[in-house]
């Protein structure tokens, strides 16, 4: 009697799987430079991997301070779900997000970040703060960090020492 199960798709390892998410996340960064932004980008990805929001740094484009990257990638996100509830998504971005972004991200139930450089300043993913694994608080997020960390950090160093 012949075989009619089907073959089971290649899968690809998480870690690969990130790293090419991070493609996405990047060529928002670099758009960020178009309008003298610090060059950070993000993705929302459903859980199929659909994207489901775009964001970069546009806070000179639009003197807006809140406009950093996660958070408009979570607002494109939630405007096309009709949800503020980002469950079973996930977040790429190529800096570690800062304090306000992280509690975006805690507050949209976003489960999952993938991020690339660490901020040693202002981060709040495992630098400076850890609001995404904070207990205290009513959702947790796991984080994945260091995904394409050198490209990440290449770019923002290139752009600040442009700007010295």
């Amino acid at each position: 009697m012949p075989n009619t199960a089907k073959p089971h798709p290649i899968e690809i390892s998480t870690t690969a799987l990130h790293a090419r998410w991070m493609d996405l996340a990047l060529a928002q960064a670099r758009l960020a430079l178009e309008t003298a932004d610090v060059p950070i980008g993000a993705v929302v990805l459903g859980p199929d991997g659909e994207i489901l929001g775009l964001g970069r740094n546009e806070r000179e484009a639009h003197g807006d301070p809140t406009a950093h990257a996660e958070v408009l990638a979570i607002r494109e996100a939630a405007a096309k779900l009709e949800s503020w509830r980002l469950a079973d998504c996930t977040l790429v971005v190529t800096l570690e997000p800062c304090a306000m972004c992280a509690g975006a991200i805690v507050l949209a139930r976003v489960p999952r970040v993938v991020f690339g450089a660490w901020d040693e300043k202002a981060g709040a993913a495992g630098s400076v703060f850890d609001v995404l694994r904070e207990r205290r608080l009513n959702h947790w997020v796991e984080v994945f960090p260091g995904v394409r960390e050198d490209e990440c950090a290449a770019l923002l160093k290139d752009f600040f020492s442009g700007h010295r």
